[in-house]
């Protein structure tokens, strides 16, 4: 019988192809918008570590982005740190503020725990809108790049887009390593069937909120690299919507999925940068000059992309891809053939 599963892809080149595209790609594309992309797509891994693997819906996670990146530009601008310390205490600082929001909202469930994170976070925004070194509503602005180990001068954007690579190769690494880890085998099991990890004597109350610790940790490292590309950190990242915006990211590119939320913040970060330019573009080609103004409405375009998603795509577009593709079972190894006398064999020595 012909079995159809999953062909057996070399993980290993393709891997290898994709970091040798992202070697050549600040030469081919403007680096700040790439270094932009890998923020996000660290983020968007960091909420799915909780979500997509935990169960657990938090619309607080721009907390620690956001506060990660306040934090970093403060010792950045008026201490002076090096820009390695800088990166350290803001990722330090958010999973702070995520074991206290954890720990008090991780005994409560659905909803709740939802809303829970919300409230707490928009707390933290409440403290930066008010915090005489956050700026106010002007953000910290002037934010110093400094230099890489007292060495590498980060004001040259190609320069910084390799380090922000490091950094982003280096979380997506911790996360692959996690849900590969047997915390992260708990962690599904605890997202699947609840009662029964506890009936197995795993303390799933421990087990999620190291999970929300970790993934707030790896989303304060993600704020502190985009303080660090743009030199400065506003209200925008500590903003309700910011949490929003980060689930759209990994609903569209797949929940669940080590590669969905990468691809779903490349869509969603290209969609607000370049939809202006693609709007210009397709009036030159048709001479219709509505689309002229098509960038003004990423909002809406965006909307309606996550409304297809969901309509088409549920699993989102590389879940969807990946439960599509044909797979193959590997053939069964035929048993080995019997000798004719063994039975009598076996009977003469009984």
């Amino acid at each position: 019988m012909i079995n159809t599963k999953r062909p057996n892809i070399d993980k290993r080149f393709g891997y290898t192809v994709f970091f040798l595209l992202m070697l050549a790609a600040p030469f081919v594309v403007y680096p700040v918008f790439l270094m932009k992309v890998l923020c996000f797509a660290l983020f968007a891994c960091a909420f799915n570590l909780l979500i997509g693997y935990t169960g657990l819906l938090s619309f607080g996670h721009a907390a620690f982005f956001g506060g990660a990146g306040y934090v970093a530009g403060y010792v950045w601008r008026s201490l002076g740190w090096p820009m390695e310390l800088g990166l350290l205490v803001g990722t330090a600082s958010a999973a702070l503020i995520g074991l206290v929001m954890g720990a008090l909202a991780i005994r409560r469930h659905g909803i709740y725990f939802t809303m829970i994170t919300l409230a707490l976070a928009q707390m933290i925004y409440f403290l930066f809108l008010q915090a005489p070194f956050a700026g106010g509503e002007d953000g910290l602005q002037g934010v110093p790049r400094g230099r890489l180990l007292g060495l590498l001068n980060l004001g040259d954007d190609k320069i910084l887009y390799y380090v922000v690579l490091a950094l982003a190769i280096a979380g997506f690494f911790l996360i692959w390593r996690t849900v590969h880890s047997p915390f992260g085998q708990v962690l599904k099991a605890i997202k699947e069937n609840p009662p029964r990890a506890v009936s197995l004597g795993y303390d799933i109350d421990r087990y999620k909120l190291l999970a929300f610790v970790l993934s707030a940790a790896i989303a304060g490292l993600a704020g502190a690299a985009k303080t660090l590309v743009f030199g400065a950190e506003t209200l925008t990242d500590v903003h309700w919507s910011m949490s929003g915006l980060v689930v759209l990211m990994t609903l569209v590119g797949g929940l669940g999925t080590l590669f969905g939320p990468i691809v779903g913040a490349v869509i969603i970060v290209a969609l607000e940068d370049k939809l202006g330019d693609i709007g210009a573009w397709l009036a030159t080609v048709t001479h219709i000059e509505w689309f002229r103004t098509i960038g003004e409405a990423v909002g809406i375009v965006t909307g309606l992309i996550f409304i297809v998603c969901v309509l088409l795509f549920r699993r989102g577009i590389v879940g969807e891809c990946l439960a599509r593709l044909p797979v193959r079972r590997p053939a069964k190894t035929p048993a080995a053939p019997v000798a004719p006398n063994s039975g009598k064999t076996v009977k003469a020595v009984l």
